[in-house]
């Protein structure tokens, strides 16, 4: 009966402990499963990222990032189309097809500008840099852990906000209870039904980090499929 009693209080404390949880203790370990070297904030590698989406042909993507350089490209293949941005320094460029300096009508057609340069810095370096982003300064950290099911399958979700500086959506990330991985994210903007989750499936290791090989990509409001990422380390 001792005995008993001895595991029953040693199973209550696990409980307990799960339970109690904060954000940043959670984000830590998560941290450590995808980047136990740290080697995110030295980045210095190519991605290689095919886009397959409903009714249309596979978008290839070379991606270049150098995070102590400040330097970025992507050079993206759909079709017979190959665009290419670059932001080095907050200074950015573009082409199409090899032409550094298209005509008007080309940079409206194919969206060739600053800011289309910046955006694609800012979602590929977000994406494929978390969970570690969840550090940056303008990062809000909800300190309580929720248990939560998605699609069956039990979670830890950490809720994070942004201040108005750095964005209006608030994001859950989904974490395995026992290994701390990444497998679910979830945003919303302001507006009801509105946003998309990702499911995550495989890992690959890049520079010792474990990304997700998959995002699944999905409506919010009714499960509606946008389209697949997938990662590799060599084209």
């Amino acid at each position: 009966m001792k005995k008993l009693t001895v595991i029953l209080l040693l199973f209550t404390s696990v409980i307990t402990l799960s339970q109690e949880i904060t954000g940043d203790e959670l984000l830590v370990k998560s941290i450590q499963f995808h980047d136990p070297n740290h080697n995110w904030e030295t980045f210095k590698g190519e991605l290689f990222v095919t886009m397959e989406t409903p009714n249309r042909s596979p978008r290839k993507s070379r991606i270049r990032i150098n995070l102590p350089k400040e330097y970025f490209l992507v050079k993206a293949k759909r079709d017979t189309i190959i665009t290419a941005y670059t932001v080095n320094k907050g200074d950015c460029s573009f082409a199409i097809n090899g032409n550094t300096n298209p005509s008007e009508e080309l940079k409206k057609k194919y969206s060739l500008n600053c800011e289309r340069a910046k955006l694609f810095k800012n979602y590929y370096t977000y994406l494929y840099g978390l969970p570690m982003k969840l550090k940056d300064e303008g990062t809000i950290i909800n300190q309580k852990v929720e248990k939560r099911k998605f699609k069956g399958k039990e979670y830890l979700v950490l809720k994070a906000s942004y201040t108005k500086e750095v964005g209006k959506d608030t994001w859950y990330f989904y974490f395995n209870p026992k290994t701390y991985a990444m497998e679910v994210y979830q945003f919303f903007k302001e507006t009801k039904n509105s946003g998309e989750y990702i499911i995550l499936s495989g890992l690959e290791t890049i520079n010792g980090i474990k990304m997700p090989k998959n995002r699944a990509w999905y409506y919010n409001k009714d499960n509606g499929y946008l389209g697949t990422d997938i990662l590799s380390a060599k084209q």
